[in-house]
């Protein structure tokens, strides 16, 4: 049901990243030496995926996510061992590189919901430069020789799908590259962090036009909401097709689902960070097949506010409500409008774009709930949906979809907790920009939560768009009550 939730999504392909000791051995583990010894369970597990995306009519793109050796200095990526040799020390590595992905041709040759073959994951090595993940590289010879070597064994086993090449410097690294020697090849390249402008992809897009080639956002993600629309907003006027990374992550808001983490397996993460009392061997197995557990497909968060972010708001303007809020009755803050920025909220931090600008910034400084810029946090209040609003600044609001049953005015009461020693200032309005009440909201005084009301809030009957607007920030809010 992972794909069938894919498909429901609007996604229409996959790219998974295959680790290579599913498949076959490492080199030092290998009985004979300079031979290959395969292991099924790898295999298996494609073939199971391949189905489910056939089945939904998804593409599959094989992604050699961990080469044989690492392929670069970044261990997070490669999962390599710096006390043996790396993909690119050891010829012995490059060459079960190649047979494995002979391997994988030969099986999948004829499967028609295979897209293609993405060689090797974000390369990032030094070769002859000073930056250790190969961004200043100027030659990347290493790189492009395994790489036609690799394409090389397909062909002669696959004369068909789409052979995916990367550059060096987590993909982006093009510098070098040889005269291409096969027609059904795409380039890859991998974006994080950076401004979602016209500049941003021109080198890649030069390349295309250049070598008359397609290209492909192979790996993207970890951002807002507001940067995901922007940026399939530039993909769609560039031609650009994406991946997204990951489909599952734990305790995330910056993804398509979020894998609920648990108090034993941060006790884990603290012991192997910190040390201290070491957990016992069943403690661990528990907690991991908890973890597992957790990330079954049924048992994630969906965010559809990220779902809706990548496709609905890439071409719709509209807000839409993220809950549905009736009045007379409590709407609590964190249940403001899915829209754009600018059209459900707006937010003085709302993106983190620090490779572009060298500075890094929290979106949602919380880090809860939702992936606008809107920042989130765990409540304490008495009633609550386990959330509220804060760290509100001057020139911040938030927009909200509300159903009134009658055509009256209420009284609007605003839950609320200001730490500072000034007063916050709210002011309510319609989507038009007609105003409908102010309110002061006083010192509280450090985790006291208090109410305060203002009467003759006059709404319509039926549907309507109520903002909140802060002329003065520092107050967190729970919820906001008409009755």
């Amino acid at each position: 049901i992972d794909i069938d939730s894919m498909k429901a999504w609007g996604f229409n392909s996959v790219r998974l990243p295959m680790h290579y000791h599913l498949y076959t051995l490492p080199i030092e583990k290998e009985p004979v030496k300079g031979k290959n010894t395969w292991l099924e369970k790898g295999f298996a597990l494609t073939d199971s995926l391949l189905s489910w995306c056939k089945a939904n009519r998804i593409y599959l793109i094989l992604d050699l996510h961990a080469a044989p050796g690492g392929q670069g200095n970044d261990a997070n990526i490669s999962d390599n061992d710096k006390s043996k040799p790396n993909l690119w020390d050891s010829v012995e590595n490059q060459k079960k590189t190649i047979a494995l992905w002979k391997k994988l041709a030969e099986r999948y040759k004829d499967k028609e919901w295979i897209a293609g073959y993405d060689l090797v994951n974000e390369p990032n090595i030094n070769f002859t430069g000073k930056n250790p993940n190969g961004t200043d590289e100027m030659s990347n010879a290493p790189l492009w020789k395994l790489q036609k070597e690799i394409s090389d064994a397909i062909r002669e086993v696959d004369k068909k799908h789409i052979i995916i090449l990367e550059g060096n410097g987590w993909g982006n690294n093009y510098n070098g590259l040889i005269p291409l020697w096969d027609n059904n090849l795409v380039l890859s390249f991998h974006k994080y962090w950076t401004t979602n402008t016209q500049e941003a992809v021109k080198s890649i897009i030069d390349l295309r036009q250049k070598l008359n080639v397609p290209v492909w956002l192979g790996e993207t993600g970890e951002n807002s909401n507001v940067w995901f629309t922007e940026l399939n907003q530039l993909l769609l006027k560039n031609n650009i097709g994406y991946a997204y990374w990951p489909m599952k992550k734990i305790d995330n808001i910056a993804g398509v689902t979020n894998v609920k983490i648990t108090s034993d397996y941060q006790k884990l993460l603290d012991y192997w960070k910190n040390g201290g009392q070491k957990p016992t061997k069943e403690f661990a197995r528990k907690t991991l097949m908890k973890i597992a557990d957790n990330y079954k497909i049924e048992n994630v968060e969906v965010k559809k506010d990220v779902i809706d972010a990548m496709f609905r708001q890439v071409n719709d303007d509209t807000t839409r409500p993220f809950k549905s809020n009736t009045v007379p009755g409590r709407i609590f803050a964190t249940n403001y409008d899915l829209g754009r920025f600018g059209s459900a909220y707006s937010d003085n931090d709302f993106q983190n774009v620090w490779v572009s600008t060298g500075e890094r910034t929290e979106w949602n400084s919380g880090n809860k709930m939702r992936n606008d810029g809107v920042d989130i946090y765990l409540c304490n209040d008495k009633i609550t949906n386990q959330y509220y609003v804060g760290k509100t600044e001057k020139g911040e609001w938030l927009q909200y979809t509300l159903k009134s049953a009658d055509a009256k005015a209420y009284q609007l009461s605003i839950r609320y907790q200001n730490e500072s020693d000034q007063a916050s200032e709210l002011v309510i309005k319609t989507d038009s920009g007609d105003d409908l009440a102010q309110i002061k909201l006083p010192p509280t005084g450090k985790n006291v939560w208090k109410t305060v009301s203002v009467d003759q809030v006059k709404l319509s009957k039926g549907e309507n768009k109520l903002r909140l607007y802060f002329e003065a920030g520092n107050a967190d809010l729970n919820y906001f009550e008409l009755k």
